[in-house]
């Protein structure tokens, strides 16, 4: 069985087929935005996801105003067919894919196994220019609510855990979840408490994914998720991380790869829930 919709995910063959296409815009977003400057794949634009993709000031995502005028700038209209990738297996690619789903746009990819993939063959190109496309008018749609999350839902979905009438997925290290550490070493931004929300099921977003960074068979993806963690298709779902890109990695699988009917990415995710005062957290015993 083929994945749920699988024109949302390109190969690397595929893209090379595809590099100098005018309707195409490639996009390369990184945990470490400076890999991009090393070196990428001809024509990628280079988006940080630190500047140009969350509000700085409101740790919230861009207003419609500043995605427009980013991808204009860019020279990315509404109508290219935007293909993401980027390193740590496409964690902010991921992310750059759901925040480009909340505001419309219509045909989004990844690249399968992402930048380390793409490295890996020696016969694939890379380059040091930066593409200069004509700016465009880029026109995004009103900020659509279907696929997030916001705390009070994650609080709801965690009561309806109980009846099996929602389910959340925490996509962190299992040392995250049982609260023995609040976020992997070298992480600045953190919760004030470890642990997990309550009815929450453990799944870390590296399982969907094989050691080159491409995503699992469909297989084995429900093998993990529904046959393993017994989520269903039908039920609403909520992933959540730390800060909302694991769970945007989880979320792309869940429902793109799976074709999960409801599922919403909780991009407050830890930093928000693990410091809130008053909320129910569930942990191990230390």
């Amino acid at each position: 069985m083929p994945y749920a919709q699988p024109d949302v995910l390109v190969s690397a063959a595929w893209l090379l087929e595809h590099l100098k296409d005018p309707t195409i815009r490639i996009v390369e977003v990184d945990v470490d935005p400076k890999q991009y400057h090393a070196g990428h794949i001809p024509g990628a634009i280079g988006l940080d996801w630190a500047k140009d993709l969350q509000d700085p000031v409101n740790r919230d995502i861009p207003t419609q105003a500043h995605l427009e005028t980013l991808l204009g700038t860019r020279g990315v209209s509404a109508d290219h067919t935007i293909i993401l990738y980027g390193d740590a297996s496409n964690w902010f690619a991921a992310y750059a894919f759901w925040l480009l789903k909340l505001y419309g746009h219509k045909d989004v990819r990844l690249l399968d196994g992402g930048r380390s993939k793409w490295l890996a063959t020696d016969t694939l190109p890379m380059t040091n220019d930066v593409p200069k496309h004509a700016p465009t008018t880029y026109k995004a749609q009103p900020l659509d609510s279907a696929y997030r999350a916001r705390v009070t839902e994650a609080l709801e979905t965690s009561q309806k855990t109980k009846t099996a009438a929602g389910q959340l997925v925490d996509v962190r290290s299992p040392d995250e979840f049982t609260g023995k550490v609040i976020a992997p070493p070298g992480m600045t931004e953190t919760a004030q408490r470890g642990g997990h929300i309550p009815g929450a099921v453990s799944v870390p977003w590296g399982t969907a994914v094989n050691q080159d960074g491409t995503f699992k068979s469909p297989d084995e993806l429900r093998s993990i998720y529904v046959q393993a963690k017994a989520l269903k298709a039908e039920t609403p779902t909520i992933a959540y991380c730390r800060i909302g890109e694991r769970s945007s990695h989880t979320w792309y699988v869940l429902k793109y790869l799976l074709g999960f009917k409801n599922v919403k990415n909780y991009d407050g995710s830890w930093t928000e829930y693990g410091s809130m005062i008053g909320v129910p957290i569930e942990r191990d015993a230390q």
